[in-house]
C-alpha cells in the first residue's frame, strides 16, 4: 500500500521536523506527532510503499524485529481513521 497526505490538512513543523502539528480542516483537535511518529509522517510521500517505510524505520530505530512493522501498521491505520492520510489510487508498486 502507498499512502499520501490528505489534501485538507493544515500542518506546522518544528525547524528540524522532530515535532509536527496536524489538523484536518473538519476536525476540532490537532494531532501532535513526535519522534518516530513524525518520522513516519515525513516518509509518507505518495511514492514509498509501507514496506519502504518499515525498512527505513528499522534502519533508524533499535527495536525488536517485526515489532516496528506492527506498530507502524497500527499508526497508519490511526492516521487513516483520522482522515490525515489516504491510499494512492491506482498504485501498482
Amino acid at each position: 500500500m502507498i499512502w499520501h497526505h490528505c489534501k485538507h490538512i493544515a500542518q506546522v513543523c518544528t525547524e528540524h521536523r522532530g515535532r509536527v502539528a496536524l489538523l484536518h480542516l473538519d476536525a476540532t483537535q490537532p494531532v501532535i506527532l513526535e519522534g518516530p511518529a513524525a518520522v513516519i509522517w515525513d516518509l509518507i510521500d505518495g511514492y514509498r510503499t509501507e514496506r519502504d517505510i518499515y525498512a527505513e524505520l528499522e534502519a533508524s530505530f533499535d527495536d525488536e524485529p517485526g515489532q516496528m512493522r506492527v506498530q507502524t501498521e497500527q499508526f497508519l491505520a490511526s492516521l487513516k481513521a483520522q482522515r490525515l492520510i489516504e491510499a494512492v489510487s491506482g498504485a501498482s508498486r
